[in-house]
């Protein structure tokens, strides 16, 4: 394990070695020998012992502390140095190393910005491209210094060396911006035909960043992009991949044509036709075969001809990715997903669950991820695949990573059906019981939910299952899903004798429910309600005992407080059907003393309620039964919308002088004028 001051002195050599080793490649490359004796002499002179001495201090430093102290004290004397007119140019690039190395680790370099950008006008090509490198990375698109260097790229780009031409390509890739692209753009597009295959590739890159920043400046040369993929460099042909990719996704239709190029493209990477040198870990051209697959993906999605044209090349990429390591894992995952995403092949497919199986039991919960992720995509187009797979799934479930188990969750939601709603629900309802992520647990609610109600091979099997998640997962339980219950409660499925039966199971259950010392409040929501609606079938208990087991569980459940309105519903609900069967008329003593608390309560919802009830007990059994009818909770209630009704109270109230009525709008128009009244005046 690399110690945080280790991995800052790997970091800081790894920089330092490529940028004082540059100069020796450069050499290599350079055309002349008086440009290699240049460069050596350059890389030389980058080798002072002050630069060493500053790698060493960084990387001995045992805290952030001690290397604040020495980049301060490093940025004061650079500042000393560069400010000097005496300025030794010999050196200037070692100190724009130094620079980088100021600003990487967090401190102010900006007063040797100009330095860098002055450096990059030095003949010098050693010099030139570290103040090229340095100029990158000290400036953004939006800095003020970038229009000084315009001209300085001019002019490089044009130039006879190579390295020159390719450092000012990658620095406008890093600094161009919608402003300074056309000053540029005629030189970056006659690079396209450039003798070095570096210069073209960088050309095409440099390209592809513009359409980034700005497509609508590169919308004409979208055809050079196609030009550049037949290029006899692979790096060229790459690039243009790359560039390709992004027009695609934004728009595939005008690039349908392109299906066979970038089909035999795949394929012959896939037959090792490419240089050896692109080969990763014996696999041919990796990278480059993801990027095709993507770009497959894109075109084949809902085109059954464009997709024709895949299968089989996808078929033999599949098969030669299998048991190639971690970089074939990739390849055959990306398989999948284009597989998953184009028009589906069922051979295709069923090849490709066959290499997700692998992944699925594999022993890496890394594969296993990367393994449900593919499956999922299968299962979207095609769900008898999954079944296969359907207890490896599972058992995921059960699995300490928690990312695994998240994904494992979205897999096993889409590939529930009627048939295995039951094993499926119950693997769900025993990870809830263990999830301790509110986020989780919320979700999983939330899906049980939604597979029970979808999928529900019985009433009887859906009540149960949401009483164990209301059980379970109560305190994350949404209001629509306790509707859900009820309502389906008391709508019933329309067979008369099975509702009933089904409603003296509910009451009964939820009676024995009430036993338990604590339950979340969204089960007492529904106990409650149910009870007070179907109370009355429970066989060996009367309506007043009912009330009472209500009341007691408003006194002893802690959650049940705050449903003390609803209880007394419950119990005048009781107390109407007792009243209309012939049974002991009124309330019980513990449901009267629970109304009678309540009538000066400070919340209005229960003190209107206790008074009301207080009212509606007094008053003859029929207007009772009126107001509180038997079995009415799946009724739609009529609605007067023209409130036709209380138009006699209305003209009553103007008679006595009452002020008409204003919509919030007209009180707020009113309010407005009269502040305006209220200003004039003064």
């Amino acid at each position: 394990t690399c110690t945080p001051r280790r991995a800052r002195a790997t970091a800081a050599s790894r920089v330092r070695s490529r940028l004082v080793g540059m100069s020796r490649n450069n050499g290599s490359a350079a055309s002349g020998p008086e440009k290699r004796k240049d460069l050596a002499a350059g890389a030389h002179k980058t080798k002072s012992r002050e630069f060493y001495d500053i790698i060493r201090q960084i990387g001995e430093c045992k805290n952030k502390t001690d290397e604040d102290a020495i980049m301060r004290r490093e940025a004061m004397m650079l500042r000393t140095i560069l400010a000097s007119p005496k300025l030794d140019k010999d050196k200037l690039k070692e100190y724009l190393i130094r620079l980088m190395y100021v600003e990487m680790l967090g401190h102010d370099a900006s007063f040797g910005y100009i330095h860098a950008v002055k450096a990059t006008t030095e003949h010098d090509l050693a010099l030139k491209r570290v103040a090229y490198l340095a100029t990158a990375q000290f400036l953004d698109e939006h800095h003020d210094l970038i229009i000084l260097i315009v001209n300085t790229v001019q002019q490089d780009l044009k130039d006879d060396n190579y390295l020159v031409v390719c450092a000012a390509l990658t620095t406008i890739c890093r600094l161009v911006n919608e402003d300074t692209i056309p000053a540029v753009l005629p030189q970056v597009t006659e690079l396209l035909n450039h003798p070095k295959e570096h210069v073209r590739k960088k050309a095409v890159m440099a390209l592809h960043r513009f359409h980034r920043r700005a497509p609508a400046s590169v919308e004409h040369l979208h055809g050079k992009f196609r030009q550049m993929l037949c290029d006899k460099d692979p790096s060229v042909m790459s690039a243009a991949l790359c560039a390709l990719y992004d027009l695609i996704v934004d728009d595939p239709k005008p690039h349908k044509n392109l299906v066979p190029s970038f089909v035999s493209i795949l394929k012959q990477i896939v037959e090792h036709r490419l240089p050896k040198a692109y080969d990763y870990h014996r696999v041919p051209a990796p990278f480059l075969q993801v990027k095709l697959l993507k770009i497959l993906a894109a075109l084949g999605a809902a085109d059954k001809a464009a997709s024709e044209e895949m299968y089989s090349v996808l078929s033999t990429c599949l098969k030669k990715a299998e048991n190639s390591g971690n970089v074939g894992n990739a390849i055959v995952y990306e398989c999948v997903r284009t597989a998953s995403t184009i028009y589906p092949s069922a051979a295709l497919l069923e090849h490709c669950a066959a290499a997700v199986s692998r992944f699925v039991s594999s022993p890496s919960n890394n594969l296993k991820y990367v393994g449900l992720e593919s499956l999922s995509g299968i299962v979207n187009v095609n769900p008898a695949h999954a079944a296969e797979h359907q207890m490896a799934v599972v058992d995921c479930l059960t699995d300490p990573d928690e990312s695994l188990r998240k994904k494992t969750l979205d897999l096993m939601y889409a590939m529930t059906k009627s048939h295995n709603v039951e094993v499926i629900v119950e693997k769900m309802l025993a990870f809830l019981a263990d999830a301790q992520d509110a986020h989780l647990r919320e979700e999983t609610v939330t899906r049980i939910g939604t597979l029970a109600e979808r999928y529900a091979p019985s009433t009887q099997w859906f009540i149960e299952t949401m009483n164990e998640v209301f059980a379970i997962g109560g305190d994350v339980v949404k209001p629509r899903a306790i509707n859900n219950l009820m309502r389906l409660i008391g709508e019933g499925s329309g067979d008369d004798d099975a509702d009933a039966s089904l409603r003296a199971d509910a009451a009964r259950a939820y009676a024995e429910l009430l036993r338990k010392p604590k339950l979340p409040k969204a089960l007492l929501e529904v106990i409650v309600w149910t009870l007070g609606e179907y109370g009355g079938l429970l066989t060996g208990k009367s309506n007043l005992e009912v009330m009472d087991m209500l009341c007691d569980a408003a006194e002893t459940q802690p959650e049940a407080r705050a449903l003390a309105a609803q209880t007394m519903t419950a119990c005048a609900k009781l107390a109407a059907q007792a009243t209309a069967s012939g049974g002991a008329p009124g309330l019980s003593e513990k449901a009267s003393r629970l109304v009678e608390r309540n009538l000066n309560s400070e919340d209005v919802d229960k003190s209107q309620r206790a008074r009301e009830i207080v009212h509606l007990m007094r008053e003859d059994a029929s207007v009772v039964a009126a107001a509180l009818p038997r079995d009415a909770g799946g009724e739609d209630v009529d609605v007067d919308a023209a409130t036709t009704s209380i138009e006699a109270y209305v003209n009553r109230a103007r008679q006595r002088g009452a002020a008409e009525y204003r919509t919030e709008s007209e009180r707020a128009r009113e309010s407005e004028r009269a502040r305006e009244s209220e200003r004039a005046r003064e």
